[in-house]
This record gives structure tokens, sequence and C-alpha cells, in this order.
């Protein structure tokens, strides 16, 4: 394993990076509060599973030939025409090594953990997945669920502005090419990204954040057959928007050259800001199915949100994610949020109504998983976290690990230890006896 780091850090050292400063550690206590199994006569069966139905899509609401331009431009999948000012050979140098990190992962990665997690996956899950803290990665999520009919990200940041594929100037969409070949690097080759990362991207003129989704449909040999931007209604509702809503939206600034920003860095001692792209432009679904099929479509959403207890607190998204009844959860590098007091209630909605969890050391400490009629399985090696995250439940997550069987692996998952180079993952799951 440690070899095969060293390869993935060289690779990272050679790829195109935007400028960002350090990751910074998260720090907090560790979460004391526990959550109760809710009753059997309240909870569905396991094996229960819903069909997602996806309606039919308004064209008011619905950006698919966008989506398949962006798919082709900097995901390199699909057969849509390069969009308008597009430089072929730009595009096609991008593309070349856009295939080369997607054949890396294929190899390295998705050959080893998607048997691996279908083997550790119990017959009958839900289908549909939700992922707290997962910016950007259906990727994993794919990986992880491949039969999931809808998946649910999380994050803070937004999904960005489509409508722009079309016209960029040859240098700003080198920029931005640039910045999704970084992030598809950092995600499908080193395995995780830092918040640091996610928020530059904000800046870039592509909107990276759906970017990395299409990589992920290309992966899998997914495409995408519907794009809808949507809000979150009072009751938990999806409420579409239109074209006309979109236009409305103020224009998002231009984002200075990266000389500018590093020169503000350095002259005012602090991080250039992100830009902040207009609230309709935060969530987003992607409907998508396998390549050149024609059947059901299954529902991708990212919803840009703070997960913390003070916004999550009566907001919408918790009442939607609850709307969903029984599901399946993973998340991983997810800077151990769901340890801290902070974000109980994230915790709380997980713990009542998934049945099944898969992620690295960043899932649910061992206490209130207990406390809410869980057991937990340990794989690989952990010993404490990668951040130095709450002293007593890296103690806690240590102690699990140490008091099961090794259980080798042979995949990353999210963080690595502390050391950097152990792997590890944590199924979390209701107990049968």
């Amino acid at each position: 394993m440690r070899g095969a780091l060293v390869s993935l850090v060289a690779l990272a050292a050679c790829a195109p990076a935007p400028a960002t400063p350090p990751p910074r550690a998260e720090a907090g206590a560790a979460v004391r509060r526990t959550v109760a199994a809710p009753p059997p006569a309240q909870r569905s069966a396991p094996a229960e599973r819903r069909q997602v139905v996806a309606a039919a899509v308004d064209p008011a609401t619905d950006f698919v030939a966008e989506v398949r331009r962006l798919h082709r431009l900097a995901a390199c999948a699909g057969d849509a025409a390069l969009p308008v000012g597009a430089p072929a050979e730009l595009v096609e140098s991008h593309c070349r090594y856009q295939r080369s990190v997607y054949e890396r992962h294929r190899k390295r990665v998705l050959a080893v953990a998607r048997p691996f997690l279908a083997s550790l996956r119990p017959a009958g899950l839900p289908r549909a997945v939700v992922y707290p803290f997962g910016g950007g990665d259906l990727l994993y999520a794919l990986t992880a669920f491949p039969d999931a009919e809808e998946i649910t990200t999380i994050s803070l940041e937004r999904a960005g502005d489509i409508r722009g594929v079309d016209g960029h100037e040859p240098e700003a969409l080198r920029r931005g090419l640039r910045d999704v070949a970084w992030m598809t690097m950092r995600l499908a080759i080193v395995e995780y990204s830092f918040t640091t990362h996610m928020g530059a991207m904000q800046r870039s003129r592509l909107p990276v954040q759906l970017v990395l989704a299409l990589a992920a449909l290309a992966i899998h040999d997914l495409e995408p057959v519907s794009l809808r931007y949507f809000r979150i209604a009072p009751d938990g509702s999806l409420s579409y928007l239109s074209r006309a809503e979109l236009a409305a939206a103020p224009p998002i600034p231009a984002a200075p050259p990266p000389r500018k920003l590093k020169a503000k860095r350095k002259r005012r001692g602090k991080r250039a800001p992100a830009l902040l792209l207009p609230e309709v432009f935060a969530n987003v679904e992607l409907g998508f199915r396998p390549r050149g099929a024609s059947g059901p479509i299954r529902i991708y959403r990212h919803v840009a949100a703070n997960l913390d207890d003070e916004h999550l607190k009566g907001s919408p998204l918790l009442r939607h994610l609850e709307r969903k009844g029984r599901i399946a959860a993973m998340t991983k590098a997810a800077s151990y949020l769901l340890w801290l007091d902070s974000f109980s209630r994230i915790r709380e909605y997980l713990l009542a109504h998934m049945e099944w969890m898969v992620s690295d050391s960043t899932g649910i400490l061992p206490r209130h998983a207990e406390a809410a009629g869980f057991e937990q399985v340990t794989y690989g090696r952990f010993k404490r976290s990668l951040l130095g995250t709450a002293q007593d439940a890296n103690i806690e997550m240590g102690k699990l690990w140490r008091s099961q069987p090794r259980r080798p692996l042979a995949f990353y998952f999210g963080y690595p230890d502390f050391d950097n180079r152990s792997a590890h993952l944590l199924v979390t799951r209701r107990r049968t006896r």
C-alpha cells in the first residue's frame, strides 16, 4: 500500500493545482448526546425498496442540451458537439489527461472497491442514498451503491451555472479545464478533497462541482439525460426553476486571473474570497442512465447547505430528507464533523433513518451507533485522525479498531490514517440480534 500511495502522490504532484492555502484542521469537542433507535413499528423493513420514478421533465426547466455539451467538453464523454468557441486542440489535450485519470481509477480503485463493497452490502437495502458532506463525490457513491435509484449529496458548495458552457474565451476555458482536471485527479486518484479545494473551485468559470458528477458518470459508463435546478419548499418538496427564473439572477462577477489572486493574498495576508454564486445555482438534479440505453432514469441531487445544528434546525432540507423514508448512507473525508456536538442533528437524522452506512473514520462514533441499535465492523487500520480532531473521540475510534480482528483493505476510502499511509473503512449496520 505504501508504494501505491507514493505513486498517487507522484501523479498528484504532476497535475495542475489551483493556488490554495494548506487545509486547516477542524477542531471541537466530541459529541456526547445519543439517539435511541426508533421502535420497530416506526421503521420500514430493511428489505423495503422505493422505486424512484422520474416524472416527465418540463422543457422550461431542463438544461439537457447544455449538460450534454458540458459532459463532452469537461468530462470528455458522450458525442455532443463541442460548445461554441471551444478550441478542439485545447479540449483534446484536456481529455487525454482526463481519460488517463479515468483509466487509472478504474484499474486501481474501481476494479477492487466495487466487488469488495458488494460483498459487504446486505440484500434489500433502500434504493435512496444520503451522503452528507459529500460535495461532488457521485463517483464513490456509485461505487458503493451501484443500484441506487436516488443519490443525494450535501455540502457547502453550490452546483454552479451551466448556462455559460458556451462562448468562453480560450484563456478562461483553459483555466476552467485546468481546475476540472486537478479536482478530478484529487477525487479519483488521491481519493478525497479538502474543503479549501472545493471552496477554491467556486471561483472557476466552469461549474466544477457539476463536472465532477459528470466525470463520475463517464467512469461508470453512464450518461446524463436531464439537468434541473431546484429549491426546497418549506414542506420538503422540490420546486424546479425555469430558465426565466435563472435569467433573472444577478450576474456572476468575473474571476480575477490567478496572478492577481496571488498578489491579493500576499498584500492582505489572507485567501482571496470565492465567487458567491447566486442561490438559484445552489441545488441541482441530474437524471442519468447507462450509456446508450433506454429505460428508467436514476436521479442524482446535490444540495448546497450548512449541516450544523443552527442551520439544520427546522430547515426545509431536513424535512426533505425525512420524506425519503428509509435510506442507505455513506460519508468520507468529512472533517470528522459527525463527531462534534454542533452537528448532532444530521447525525440523529442518519441514525433514525438509515439501515446501513459505509464510511471512513469520519463516520459515526461507536457510542452513538451502539445507543441507536447499530453495530460496527472495521477494515484496514486506524489509530488516530488525519486532522487531529477531538482527542477523546480519537481514543474511542482507535479502541474500536483494536477490539476487532484485522481485516485487510486493498484501497483507500476517504482519509488515510494520521500516518498518511494506512487505509481504513467502517461499516455501521443495524443489529440483528
